[in-house]
């Protein structure tokens, strides 16, 4: 078998990446730029898909961050509970489906009471 070479990853500047991407706005072929600055084409989009991103949003308290956490948790809660009332009112709906109508004065019920 053949050997395997550990990959090694490489670290690029900020400034490095800032030109790159800057460099990326006039580019027509984004492989020959790639190719150029010796990085693989998708990790130009990457570092173009985070400056964008920086941008766009602004960085976040702890306060907003444990908000967004808290929100995210009752969603999830919520969802379950409504799973469960609906699982219940499917239930209820099969037993109310299976009384048989009372019609006769002392007829025995079709279900039994709680406690009996």
């Amino acid at each position: 078998m053949g050997k395997q070479r550990a990959k090694r990853y490489q670290t690029y500047t900020e400034a490095f990446r800032a030109s790159a991407v800057e460099r990326m706005k006039d580019c027509r072929n984004v492989g020959a730029l790639a190719d150029e600055l010796g990085v693989h084409r998708r990790l130009l989009y990457n570092w173009r898909e985070q400056a964008l991103g920086e941008a766009a949003q602004p960085s976040q308290t702890s306060l907003e961050r444990e908000l967004r956490r808290q929100n995210g948790e009752l969603k999830r809660l919520l969802a379950e509970k409504t799973l469960e009332a609906d699982f219940f009112k499917g239930a209820l709906q099969k037993i109310e489906a299976r009384r048989q109508p009372n019609s006769a004065p002392g007829a025995t019920p079709s279900t039994t009471k709680s406690g009996s």
